[in-house]
């Protein structure tokens, strides 16, 4: 089970989220066939994503993150809710790029660093809210940390790492954010350097076994757990989702689907999925667009 722990320190100064996601990264690999570099990129960012949906009032409330940033693996798109469900993927799965220096996982490369981090929120309003920053590294991390200090005014240190074994399964995978409170001060600033000075990467402290309790402790023995919340892979597409989208297509495009495609063939992005439309259900979609129309 994938569990995020949400902590505060130094006085309640300082919060912090710790999420094991291994089982949810692994299962996002499994459902796209994800190889190691396409895999990490994809597998940060949603673990910062399901940071990020943690702190949302509602469990309908959804955050989507979208990043492109030039490179090879094109666009990643990841939805998080406040109920902890999570979906995303990648426009190219199969990316495979090392540092020659370190043999690590070029994420950096495959994502690039010639585009945006885009964050939207969806509080069930009429509009939903965005932020977006130029990338800096295409590391994610340090992208996060930009927008958090840009867009939110909020200090952050955020790390995020994916562990990939030699059978591109996935050894550990997390995510870690300090962020500073409006009430920090001087001492609370230089505290969290000292911490980060020596953190490990997160995948390196989840690999080891240590749990989020154990993680978040071992930077702040004043730490206080408050909550534990549950994240998990979940698409929540259907037939009638689909359905609904084809009605709001022309109807010329329908009218190809029929007589050209004999009939629509649509498979989710998110998890593969693949929903099957015949002739007899296009044309009723068909006969309801018309209907409205001469309402």
């Amino acid at each position: 089970m994938n569990k995020l722990t949400i902590a505060t320190a130094l006085d309640g100064k300082v919060r912090i989220y710790c999420l094991n996601s291994t089982e949810l990264v692994e299962k996002t690999r499994v459902t796209h066939d994800l190889w190691p570099t396409s895999c990490a990129a994809l597998g940060r960012v949603e673990s910062i994503t399901a940071i990020m949906a943690s702190m949302l009032k509602g469990q309908d409330e959804k955050i989507v993150v979208q990043i492109n940033g030039g490179g090879p693996i094109g666009t990643i798109l990841v939805e998080a809710k406040g109920n902890g469900d999570i979906r995303g993927f990648v426009s190219d799965n199969q990316v495979y790029l090392k540092y020659n220096d370190s043999n690590k996982l070029a994420v950096g490369l495959g994502v690039g660093s010639d585009g945006y981090l885009s964050v939207s929120r969806d509080l069930g309003l009429k509009d939903s809210f965005t932020g977006k920053v130029a990338l800096q590294t295409g590391e994610i991390g340090d992208d996060f940390a930009y927008y958090f200090a840009l867009s939110e005014q909020t200090p952050s240190v955020v790390s995020v790492g994916v562990l990939v074994d030699v059978d591109y399964s996935v050894k550990a995978s997390g995510g870690l954010l300090i962020q500073l409170m409006p009430d920090h001060n001087e001492d609370t600033i230089k505290t969290v350097e000292e911490v980060t000075k020596t953190l490990k990467p997160i995948s390196t402290l989840i690999n080891e076994g240590n749990t989020n309790t154990e993680i978040i402790k071992s930077l702040f023995n004043d730490a206080v757990i408050l909550e534990e919340k549950e994240v998990r892979f979940k698409c929540d597409c259907s037939k009638d989702r689909f359905k609904a989208g084809l009605t709001t297509l022309p109807i010329e495009d329908l009218n190809e689907m029929i007589e050209k495609d004999n009939g629509a063939h649509i498979k989710c992005e998110f998890c593969n999925k693949e929903y099957n439309f015949s002739v007899d259900e296009l044309k009723s979609i068909m006969e309801f667009k018309n209907s409205v129309s001469n309402w």
